[in-house]
């Protein structure tokens, strides 16, 4: 079975447009690992795992070994295995509440795999507490997560403390809305250190930097064409990277002009109307720019195999872009930009909401800054 599944490999990566050279060392590293599984007559469940890959990396080399990954990627799409990088180290296992959160909180704010790390990191840490303390997650009281917080965050700068204390919020809240486990909301009873005095505005682009940012852009370039069909989708519509990186090509209405976003941070789907310059950028890039594939991403890498690009790789295109004109932004702003454009229109804020896909209020006044021209219309009757 696993010589049939290599040569079905080998023929993808040859009608995916592999050079040679890459074909002929996967050919190689291939043909390593299957007589190394043949020698050790293990069964198919048990070659992919973490375990038979430490062993293989210790025969072959680091090197041998990360030239399985393509394989093991090939072989969970296709849903041969379970794990996509069985080279990678288990996480710990923790109780199937805490597993099921990580799920939930994957499924419906679109948490990035780095993201689901870090919240794993936090919990491991809280499940360690809980269990040296005896504290049951029913009985969990306010004093025991001030405890927590006074332990696990001693040793990290503000910054983290404030990122890794919302993970821990959002696990509360789910105990308390979703599972119903504990009394009392405990996460609204979570604060961290009130910074007034060093409040950050909301940060967007003025009107001429965002002329110099999408003027400098090369439309000659299959790159450029891509990265300026992502940034009218930014700024014109205020989509997440993460939103852009999932349009399907079947999400587009050309002729109605409409693009339905699916997948939104607190599963609020919603059709968005698509102006006519982005709408046209869009259009340029699947007919000038798009490689030819089957798959239904809109967005793809140039080179092959031709995988759908990820929020990450949106979000440092457009930061790259934003660098080479001197602005020192990243993709985030954009969505900004557009939220300030929706006040300074005369949008209300519950509309903008709507638009933004927010949960709630408190998520879109952190966008919005103070509108001073429209004050001095409704204040002093001032036309500016």
């Amino acid at each position: 079975m696993l010589e049939d599944e290599i040569q079905a490999y080998l023929a993808w990566m040859a009608d995916n447009a592999y050079s040679k050279g890459t074909q002929e060392n996967y050919k190689r590293i291939l043909g390593q690992f299957l007589s190394f599984v043949r020698s050790g007559r293990y069964r198919w469940n048990d070659v992919f795992t973490y375990k038979t890959m430490m062993l293989f990396k210790n025969v072959n080399g680091l090197g041998e070994i990360h030239g399985i990954s393509g394989f093991t990627r090939y072989l969970y799409k296709k849903g041969k295995i379970a794990v996509p990088r069985p080279m990678r180290k288990p996480p710990p296992p923790l109780p199937t509440i805490y597993e099921d959160f990580m799920v939930h909180h994957k499924r419906y704010r679109q948490a990035t795999n780095i993201a689901v790390a870090h919240i794993r990191r936090v919990l491991v840490a809280f499940d360690a507490y809980c269990q040296q303390g005896g504290i049951e997650l029913r009985s969990l009281r306010i004093e025991h997560v001030d405890a927590f917080h006074k332990a696990f965050f001693k040793d990290f700068k503000e910054e983290s403390r404030g990122v890794y204390r919302n993970y821990l919020k959002k696990f509360l809240s789910y105990l308390y809305h979703e599972r119903r486990i504990v009394t009392v909301d405990l996460a609204s009873m979570v604060v961290g250190r009130r910074e007034y005095i060093h409040a950050k505005p909301p940060k967007f682009l003025r009107p001429a930097e965002v002329q110099r940012l999408f003027s400098s852009l090369n439309p000659s370039s299959a790159s450029g064409i891509r990265t300026y069909a992502m940034m009218h989708l930014a700024y014109t519509m205020g989509l997440r990277p993460q939103e852009i990186s999932l349009i399907r090509l079947s999400d587009i209405r050309f002729t109605e002009k409409l693009l339905r976003v699916c997948v939104r941070k607190g599963d609020n789907p919603l059709e968005l109307p698509i102006p006519e310059h982005t709408i046209k950028a869009v259009a340029a890039y699947i007919i000038g720019s798009r490689p030819k594939s089957d798959c239904n991403r809109l967005f793809l890498t140039l080179q092959p195999p031709y995988r759908p690009t990820t929020a990450n790789m949106i979000g440092q295109h457009i930061t790259k872009a934003m660098r080479k004109v001197g602005l020192n932004a990243t993709a985030y702003w954009l969505r900004h930009t557009y939220a300030q454009n929706l006040l300074e229109a005369g949008a209300s804020i519950f509309e903008i909401k709507e638009m933004l896909g927010h949960d709630n209020i408190e998520s879109t006044q952190r966008y919005l800054h103070v509108h001073t021209q429209l004050m001095r219309q409704v204040l002093f009757d001032e036309t500016i």
